[in-house]
C-alpha cells in the first residue's frame, strides 16, 4: 500500500521475484541458459522431462559434462517415460510425428548407458509426468507445461528461482520429489551399461 501502482508494477514482490524470465517456446530458451545452469549446479540436477531428447541436441559435450559434475559430487537423476507404456503409446497417437516418444526416449537411455560407470547418475521410469517437465539445477529451475498435442519445443517454459519458503520454486520441487519416489528405477541401465529393451 506504500508503494505507487507505477513501482509495483516494475519491481516482483512476493512469488512472483521467483519468476526469471518467462518463454512462449521452450525452443525460445537460450542455449546460454542450459549451459550455465548445468554449469553452475553443483548439488542437484534433475531432468525429469517425459523424453529429456532435445538435451543431448541442443548441449554440446553434454554427457561430459553430467559425468564431470557426477564425479564432482552433484546428484544427477533423470526421470523418463517408459518407452512401452500406455502412456507413451497415447502421446505418439496424440503428438503424429515420425520420430516418436518412445524413440526418443530410448535416445536418452542410450545417451544414459554411456553413464553406467558413474553411481551419481541415476535414471527412473514414471509416466505422471507426461504433461509438464521440470529440469531442476540447485536452487533454480525450468519449468515446461506441455500445451495439448504439440511436442515439448512448442510449449511454453518458465525460469524459476527460489527466493523463500513454500515459493513456486518449492511447489514445482515437491512435485519432482513425489515424481522420482514414485517412479521406477531401470536396473539394466546400471546392470549391463545398456537399457533393456
Amino acid at each position: 500500500m506504500l508503494w505507487p501502482d507505477s513501482i509495483r508494477k516494475n519491481v516482483k514482490t512476493g512469488v512472483d521475484r521467483e519468476v526469471v524470465a518467462v518463454y512462449p517456446y521452450r525452443s525460445a530458451c537460450p542455449k546460454s541458459v542450459w549451459r550455465r545452469l548445468i554449469a553452475d549446479a553443483e548439488k542437484d540436477l534433475t531432468f525429469a522431462g517425459y523424453t529429456n531428447y532435445f538435451l543431448w541436441l541442443e548441449i554440446p559435450n553434454l554427457r561430459g559434462a553430467l559425468r564431470r559434475k557426477a564425479e564432482a559430487g552433484c546428484r544427477v537423476r533423470f526421470l523418463v517415460g517408459d518407452p512401452t507404456s500406455e502412456v507413451t503409446r497415447r502421446r505418439e497417437e496424440l503428438e503424429d510425428v515420425p520420430l516418436t516418444v518412445g524413440t526418443r526416449i530410448k535416445i536418452t537411455l542410450d545417451e544414459l548407458a554411456k553413464l553406467a560407470d558413474v553411481p551419481a547418475v541415476e535414471a527412473r521410469y514414471g509416466d505422471d509426468h507426461i504433461a509438464m517437465s521440470v529440469f531442476v539445477f540447485d536452487d533454480e529451475m525450468l519449468v515446461t507445461p506441455h500445451l495439448a498435442h504439440l511436442v515439448g519445443h512448442d510449449s511454453p517454459m518458465f525460469h524459476v528461482r527460489r527466493c523463500q519458503p513454500d515459493g513456486l520454486f518449492d511447489r514445482f520441487e515437491y512435485h519432482v520429489t513425489r515424481l522420482w519416489e514414485t517412479g521406477r528405477p531401470i536396473p539394466a541401465l546400471h546392470a549391463t551399461g545398456r537399457p533393456a529393451d
